[in-house]
């Protein structure tokens, strides 16, 4: 089976991050978000991925074929203008063969692994295709499924009046890759768009149910959308939390500064006269002085001196001097308060 990830988006809902780098490489738990996607891949029974890429492709290019190049099948298809998930999927259909395919959003973390997402999808038996969901408060920010008799009985991106609280996730499974490239490509050629004035991949598989196709669900269990802050901060937490149950880490002391775990601390890092943690991730090169950090992702070369800073955000080659309470500092910027 090959996986598509569709990986192009600009990010705005991640600003100032976004500025400088593509979303799926803004970093959280020690790496970027794709790479955490390309590790459930590299345990699940996905024999090749195919990355959709757009905004600032050489970075993800260079990334994922420098880290993932030698441990799984790889090649990029590029989407030059974003109109829309379904419009950057349909990029991929001059590299994927017939046959069944599953999509991950490039910017979904998920607790569950893929392969346990794959094995429930095989669990329901005779279908064309099964899509992850999970129960959510605000059902008109997703995409939402009606159920009847067990199957997808609609799908609807968006909507203001919503008839379900059923949200899809962002991992698809399909049979017949085909068929949903030909779902898609209607909706290209007759210019039928959808929520946000895009081609919708929700609008393409409503006309596959619209032309007999039968769909299952499966729950995703915890999910975590890495495009707001507070959402990639959750995810931090999580992500950092399953490292430490999982590696027994303990809390750390260095000459003046304290670790308390859980927390990523990069290479090359400087630790000065600070409390780092929990859930603190730094990057490479970063030097932190005289500082107290509690849930912070600290980007690549970035400087954070005698701060106080809860639930912030700092992104590479940023200076950050005082003492706020939260921030969210984009890539290369100076601020002293």
């Amino acid at each position: 089976m090959k996986a598509v990830i569709p990986a192009a988006g600009q990010g705005t809902r991640l600003y100032p991050q976004t500025h400088t780098k593509p979303k799926p490489m803004v970093r959280v738990a020690g790496k970027p978000i794709l790479g955490h996607i390309l590790d459930g891949f590299v345990r699940s029974p996905v024999d090749e991925v195919v990355i959709v890429v757009g905004v600032m492709k050489e970075m993800v290019t260079e990334y994922v074929t420098d880290q993932y190049g030698h441990r799984m099948e790889v090649s990029f298809v590029e989407q030059e203008q974003t109109e829309g998930l379904g419009h950057g999927i349909y990029q991929a259909h001059t590299v994927v063969d017939e046959g069944p395919i599953c999509i991950a959003l490039g910017d979904m973390l998920f607790d569950s692994d893929y392969g346990e997402f794959l094995a429930a999808h095989d669990d329901l038996g005779d279908v064309d295709g099964s899509i992850g969901v999970k129960t959510v408060d605000e059902p008109s920010n997703y995409g939402i499924i009606t159920i009847a008799d067990g199957r997808i009985a609609e799908l609807e991106e968006k909507p203001t009046d919503p008839t379900s609280d059923l949200a899809i996730s962002g991992f698809y499974v399909i049979e017949d890759a085909n068929w949903l490239f030909d779902a898609i490509k209607h909706l290209i050629d007759n210019d039928i768009r959808g929520a946000g004035d895009e081609y919708q991949l929700t609008d393409a598989l409503q006309r596959m149910l619209e032309q007999g196709a039968e769909f299952g669900t499966f729950d995703v269990g915890d999910w975590y959308d890495c495009g707001r802050p507070e959402t990639l901060l959750e995810a931090n937490q999580v992500l950092l939390k399953h490292r430490s149950d999982s590696d027994d880490q303990a809390d750390a002391a260095t000459d003046s500064s304290v670790v308390i775990q859980p927390a990523d601390i990069g290479e090359d890092v400087t630790l000065s006269a600070s409390v780092v943690g929990p859930y603190v991730s730094i990057d490479d090169g970063a030097t932190v002085e005289e500082s107290h950090l509690t849930n912070v992702i600290v980007g690549r070369n970035a400087t954070v001196t005698q701060a106080n800073l809860k639930n912030s955000i700092i992104g590479d080659s940023a200076t950050v001097k005082g003492t706020p309470h939260e921030l969210n500092v984009g890539d290369s910027s100076e601020l002293q308060l």
